[in-house]
C-alpha cells in the first residue's frame, strides 16, 4: 500500500456530454466519456477516483443518480462523488448506490451542520469538505465558489477551521489559479492548510509530474488529486487518460517505508 493517496479528480458536466477539464475553473474542454474513464482507470489499478458535477449546483439540480449508480458498478475502486448534493438525505442515498465518499461546498455554505448530519449516519471518513482558494487582485487568497452560493466563510483558513469542527473527515483543497495549468502545486498554500487541519488534506491544483505529487505531499498533503495531468498528454493537451505505475508511485516515497 502507497504512503499517500493518488487520486484522478474527474470534472462532469452534463451540458457538455461528459468529462470536461477546466482551466481556472473557466474553458472546459471535453475529454470523454465517464463510464469509458472508469474503465480505464480501472484497468491502471487506481486508488481511488473522485468524480464533481461542476453544473449541478449552477443549474440548481441535484445529483444525477441515474448517471452515478451506473459510475459506481463500473468503479472498482472507492468513488468520491461532489456535486449538487443539498441534503443528508441525498448524500445517503448516494451511498446506497456505492459511493464511499461525498464531497460537500455549497451545501456546506447554506447548512454547515449538515457534515455533522452525514457523519453520524455514514462516518466522517465518509465527509469531505471542498474548499476552493482563489487569490483576489491584491493577491490575498480567499475562499471562492464558482457556483454562485457564497462561501459561507470568505476566511479559507476558518473555512478549514470549521469544516473539521462540523466533522469533516477529509479536506480538498483546491488551488483555483493552478486548477488545469499544469503549472505545480501551490506549496505554500499545502503547508498552511497542513497545519491547520488534523484530518486528511488533500491538495489539488498545478499538478504536472511525479515530482509535483511528491512535494505537495513533502509540504503536507495527505493525498494529492489531479485532473489535467492525468488527462491531458503534450504540449497541444491531446486527450489520453494515464496513470503512474505502482512502482513509480512507491518509489516517491520509498524513504518513509
Amino acid at each position: 500500500m502507497l504512503t499517500h493517496r493518488v487520486i484522478p479528480c474527474l470534472l462532469l458536466s452534463e451540458s457538455r456530454g461528459g468529462l470536461v477539464k477546466t482551466m481556472k475553473f473557466g474553458k472546459p474542454k471535453y475529454v470523454g466519456d465517464p463510464i469509458n474513464a472508469v474503465k480505464i482507470f480501472n484497468e491502471k489499478e487506481v486508488d481511488e477516483l473522485m468524480i464533481l458535477d461542476i453544473d449541478a449546483t449552477r443549474e440548481n439540480r441535484g445529483p444525477d443518480f441515474d448517471l452515478i449508480e451506473q459510475l459506481a458498478s463500473e468503479c472498482f475502486m472507492p468513488l468520491c462523488y461532489g456535486g449538487g448534493i443539498r441534503t443528508a438525505e441525498e448524500a445517503l442515498k448516494l451511498f446506497s448506490l456505492g459511493v464511499e465518499k461525498v464531497s460537500l461546498q455549497s451545501a456546506v455554505a447554506r447548512n454547515p451542520g449538515i457534515v455533522r448530519e452525514i457523519a453520524d449516519h455514514a462516518g466522517e471518513q465518509a465527509v469531505v469538505v471542498s474548499i476552493d482558494v482563489k487569490r483576489g487582485w491584491l493577491g490575498k487568497l480567499q475562499a471562492f465558489s464558482a457556483t454562485g452560493v457564497k462561501p459561507g466563510q470568505s476566511d479559507w483558513r476558518q473555512a478549514v477551521r470549521d469544516a473539521v469542527a462540523n466533522g469533516a473527515g477529509e479536506i480538498l483543497l483546491n488551488a483555483v489559479d493552478r486548477d488545469g495549468t499544469l503549472a505545480g502545486p501551490d506549496l505554500e498554500l499545502i503547508r498552511e492548510a497542513s497545519q491547520i487541519a488534523d484530518v486528511p488534506l488533500v491538495a489539488v491544483g498545478g499538478i504536472s509530474s511525479l515530482a509535483d505529487i511528491k512535494a505537495a505531499t513533502d509540504a503536507g498533503a495527505s493525498a494529492v488529486a489531479a485532473g489535467a495531468y492525468f488527462v491531458f498528454q503534450g504540449p497541444h493537451r491531446a486527450v489520453l487518460i494515464t496513470y503512474p505505475q505502482y512502482d513509480q508511485l512507491r518509489a516517491l516515497w520509498s524513504d518513509a517505508e
